[in-house]
């Protein structure tokens, strides 16, 4: 992809989802080259404490908060330190930090539908966008891919394996995988804590040991994710849109080690991987340095230490949240959002302990099943989707608490 950007000695950067996982690492390899980048903007949900100490630290221009009342706590705290970090909060803001002139990358890691609409802003203005949050494209993928090309956005995933798989394709692109001599490409997956749990064993899965992931550190929701195989159904429908790669194109492998990221097989035969130890800062730092390849603070790769490297199918039995999102990618449509909704509400339920484990994925294909399926026109059909399918989801699970 061409970036505009190239050549650029020192880029301003906007984090969404500053205090979560994928944004304190960022923050980390950002760090690491002063000279090369500089905080712009840095936003959060409602952890005051968290954006407090960043901006103290980093001392960004703008500081965004999702609700008022979070932004009115931050800017008095940030007002007895004498800060001219100017606070401010609510949809339309992240808006404005994603899309501001004074912008060159945005790292869009707002975790679930939220982070949305400062992704759409960012790609109709023309940035070089770090995405790492999932359910832009699976809510929207036509339209974000549009947006992309129409604003002459630079777009790189951050997704450990969609990394992986746009490092080792051609580096000349085409809209057909075929045209580049692609065969298909594999997602890898850990399995999660469960991978060789008994389905007796599943339905008793508790918090914790969701959240008791062997691998990975990430936030919660995406945690959960993992562990019922949701996050390898979301990555399959991004994958589509990413690469423009038929469901049929797209395979997953469980890989217990987390070494490959993913892998692409050329229709010679070949396969290339990328591996790495698994670490967010490797595709965080592949992101802001594109073309160029920057340290990141990560660890070098033993492969003797790792000693082995192991692979089997995914098991659609154990873990059937898999199976509905490839159903919902071959459905179409607005399909995928509903997906995305459905199971953004029933992980909070299970978070919130008020259903098992077990009762994720059951909870989801029976508000897919039940939706009205349309084809996708607008963000606002997108919203008013998302918001019906919430309000399904909740329905149902009020009728097994």
């Amino acid at each position: 992809m061409f970036d505009k950007l190239s050549g650029q000695q020192s880029q301003s950067v906007t984090i969404l989802g500053a205090t979560g996982t994928i944004g304190s690492q960022t923050l980390d390899v950002i760090s690491q080259h002063p000279e090369r980048f500089s905080i712009f903007a840095l936003s959060a949900n409602n952890n005051v404490k968290g954006l407090f100490d960043l901006c103290e630290q980093y001392t960004p221009k703008f500081a965004v908060m999702l609700q008022e009342a979070a932004a009115a706590e931050l800017s008095l705290l940030l007002k007895a330190i004498h800060s001219n970090t100017v606070v401010l909060h609510g949809e339309a803001a992240l808006n404005e930090i994603s899309s501001h002139e004074q912008v060159d990358i945005v790292m869009a890691a707002i975790v679930g539908s939220a982070g949305l609409h400062p992704a759409m802003a960012a790609a109709k203005a023309g940035k070089r966008i770090l995405l790492a949050n999932k359910e832009t494209l699976v809510m929207a993928g036509n339209l974000f891919m549009q947006a992309v090309i129409d604003g002459g956005a630079t777009l790189l995933p951050i997704d450990s394996e969609h990394n992986a798989i746009f490092q080792v394709m051609p580096q000349q692109r085409s809209r057909q995988l075929e045209n580049m001599g692609v065969k298909r490409v594999l997602l890898t997956a850990s399995g999660g804590p469960f991978r060789n749990a008994s389905l007796q064993e599943l339905k008793v899965v508790t918090r914790a040991q969701a959240l008791n992931h062997p691998n990975w550190v990430m936030g919660p929701k995406i945690t959960v994710d993992s562990a019922t195989m949701m996050n390898k159904g979301l990555e399959v429908i991004e994958a589509h849109w990413l690469f423009n790669a038929l469901p049929e194109q797209i395979d997953v492998v469980v890989h217990p080690q987390s070494v490959i990221h993913s892998m692409v097989e050329y229709i010679d035969g070949s396969v290339l991987a990328q591996l790495g130890n698994p670490d967010m800062r490797t595709p965080i730092a592949y992101g802001l340095g594109y073309p160029e390849r920057l340290t990141s603070g990560v660890s070098s790769l033993d492969l003797l230490r790792v000693g082995r490297l192991d692979f089997c199918p995914p098991d659609l039995e154990r873990f059937p949240c898999l199976r509905i999102a490839y159903d919902a990618l071959n459905i179409g449509g607005t399909a995928p959002a509903i997906l995305n909704a459905a199971n953004e509400i029933a992980v909070e339920a299970f978070l919130a302990e008020k259903i098992g484990f077990m009762d994720i994925p059951h909870i989801i294909e029976n508000v897919l099943t039940a939706s009205s399926i349309g084809q996708v026109e607008s963000i606002e059909q997108l919203v008013a989707v998302d918001d019906q399918a919430r309000r399904s989801t909740k329905q149902h699970i009020n009728t097994l608490c």
